[in-house]
């Protein structure tokens, strides 16, 4: 076994069918007064309805989040908080809205209470992501983790059959470079098998039956575990890859994960056995990134990055801003490798 380090990050988390009525506890413990609930406007409902939970302790609705977190949705969402006095935020929906969340509390440093709707896992990390100038930063803040999560199974029953696929895999996208990051540890890397394992049990079930409470409780386990890894290491070429594809062109979030993931896979795979060998645990396939592949197709997920609005034109950029700093990954990252891997994300080309 080698040396690692682990450091648990602090949270509470309550889990379970119906914990959102905890949300109330949740606040007074915390010693909030007047929180912001946050959320996109195709969630501005379940906002509303948080919020009217909440009675006196909200401070209004914002449902104005956006994917990838243009840094002018940003700037207004700190003036509204500013504005409505909050000493907190609720941030109800999937990972755009939780990083409107981290957005407002990066510049100000108050408590985030997120209550995910999708399986993303970015409540799980102190990770803050902003686009500007067609370009998407990332960056790390112990202020920006949520300082609590209440995860409902009951709130991810509406989240579509296709949102539900793709989130999943976006999900174990995480785990994935979580098992051969270079500052990982055998404790992250069980939580990654079992979040992974866990993750692909479930979607095959909530596609066959979307309200199966039991299937979408298991996904959302399989989700805080793999979002948890996500907060705990340093992500690789599958995170840089998928950084530019939706800051720079706009690509939808989950959807380009899950087109990635067996690309990115494949590439660093013979740079990687102990990570490979654990997904092979957890897939029961030799091939892990085939069987992400097959399987993501045979759930109804995108084939190809064109099919996501990719074009071949695009490809240059890409190679570009993927290799511009150095990061760490298994494989050496280099121009024509990565000119190859996008290429054949981009067309849906066998794994």
């Amino acid at each position: 076994m080698k040396d690692f380090q682990y450091q648990a990050l602090p949270m509470r988390v309550r889990f379970g069918a119906g914990s959102l009525a905890s949300l109330n506890d949740e606040v007074v413990n915390l010693g909030l007064k007047r929180v912001l609930v946050l959320a996109t406007p195709f969630q501005a409902d379940m906002a509303e309805r948080v919020s009217q939970q909440l009675g006196e302790l909200s401070a209004g609705v914002h449902a104005e989040a956006e994917m990838h977190v243009p840094i002018e949705s940003a700037h207004k969402a700190r003036e509204v908080a500013a504005a409505a006095q909050a000493d907190g935020y609720v941030a109800v929906g999937g990972g755009s809205t939780t990083g409107l969340g981290k957005a407002i509390a990066l510049e100000f440093g108050q408590p985030i209470i997120a209550v995910p709707t999708t399986y993303a896992g970015s409540e799980m990390t102190p990770v803050w992501g902003l686009t500007a100038d067609g370009e998407k930063k990332t960056g790390r803040d112990s202020k920006v983790l949520p300082t609590s999560v209440i995860y409902d199974p009951e709130l991810t029953v509406s989240l579509p059959v296709k949102m539900s696929v793709t989130s999943g895999f976006n999900a174990i996208a995480h785990a994935v470079e979580a098992l051969y990051a270079p500052d990982g540890s055998p404790i992250i890397s069980l939580m990654a098998e079992e979040g992974t394992r866990a993750l692909l049990e479930a979607m095959p079930k909530i596609v066959e039956n979307p309200s199966n409470i039991d299937a979408r409780s298991n996904a959302l386990y399989g989700a805080w575990l793999c979002g948890a890894t996500l907060g705990a290491t340093t992500m690789s070429l599958h995170h840089k890859l998928c950084h530019t594809l939706g800051g720079t062109f706009n690509l939808p979030h989950a959807e380009t994960h899950t087109v990635v993931l067996p690309y990115a896979l494949a590439y660093n795979a013979q740079h990687a056995p102990q990570a490979v060998a654990a997904l092979q645990r957890a897939t029961g396939a030799d091939n892990p990134a085939a069987h992400f592949r097959k399987l993501s197709l045979a759930l109804g997920a995108p084939s190809s990055l064109a099919e996501l609005g990719l074009k071949e034109s695009d490809i240059d950029k890409i190679v570009e801003i993927a290799t511009r700093n150095p990061y760490a990954n298994p494989r050496e990252v280099t121009p024509e490798g990565i000119r190859e891997l996008v290429t054949a994300a981009l067309h849906g080309s066998d794994v």
